[in-house]
């Protein structure tokens, strides 16, 4: 059994993350885990062309998801902080960087990590 390369570990991990944020807002339909395997297959490529750029793959999958499903179904994921007003997304940032996090621009407010949703979103009542 040949080790696994660190490019294909980060690209690995960056899928987890996004999935995990998928699960916890409960939209991981098998449609929606396929958006997030067309993100897989072309980040892996932009990250065979670029290694240093590991540590960004999470928020660029998170982002492309994101990008794919507002197309397609709407935003996502959906403010948990903000209870008045128009419902709206939350952003990642840095947009192209390290550490990526979910955040509300209204509030002014750092959510959760890309795949820590789920310690943001309210639990089943």
């Amino acid at each position: 059994m040949s080790a696994i390369s660190p490019l294909e570990q980060a690209v690995h991990a960056a899928r987890a993350l996004v999935l995990a944020d998928l699960v916890a807002g409960d939209v991981a339909e098998a449609d929606v885990v396929s958006l997030v395997e067309d993100s897989v297959v072309q980040r892996r490529w932009w990250v065979e062309q670029w290694p240093e750029g590991a540590g960004f793959l999470p928020g660029l999958v998170a982002q492309d998801v994101q990008d794919a499903l507002l197309d397609k179904y709407g935003r996502w994921p959906l403010c948990p902080v903000c209870a008045h007003g128009e419902p709206h997304a939350l952003e990642v940032e840095p947009e192209l960087g390290p550490d990526p996090h979910w955040v509300c621009h209204q509030a002014g407010v750092r959510v959760a990590a890309v795949g820590a949703l789920a310690s943001a979103l309210p639990g089943p009542s």
